[in-house]
């Protein structure tokens, strides 16, 4: 799937895209840049350290009604699909 950078310097993430991860209008994304490429990555609170019987454990910091709903299976599907053989 591609897409074009505007005069503005605007990248427009495809509605299939925003669709399948879940994006909304104000969702939070950090750019990350590495020598052969720019990723863009939903930002989001990091997890809390609590512990419990002498460990850590990492417990989410965002709410389970926060997630986008992602069908696992759909989305491995699509990948085998994408190479012919």
């Amino acid at each position: 799937m591609k897409t074009t950078i505007d005069k503005t310097g605007r990248v427009v993430i495809p509605v299939a895209v925003r669709n399948r991860v879940g994006l909304k209008p104000g969702t939070e994304l950090d750019i990350v840049l590495d020598d052969i490429s720019i990723r863009l990555v939903r930002s989001g609170p990091a997890p809390k350290l609590v512990r419990r019987g002498g460990r850590l454990i990492a417990k989410p910091a965002s709410g389970q009604e926060e997630l986008p709903a992602v069908d696992l299976a759909a989305m491995v599907e699509e990948e085998r699909n994408r190479w012919p053989w």
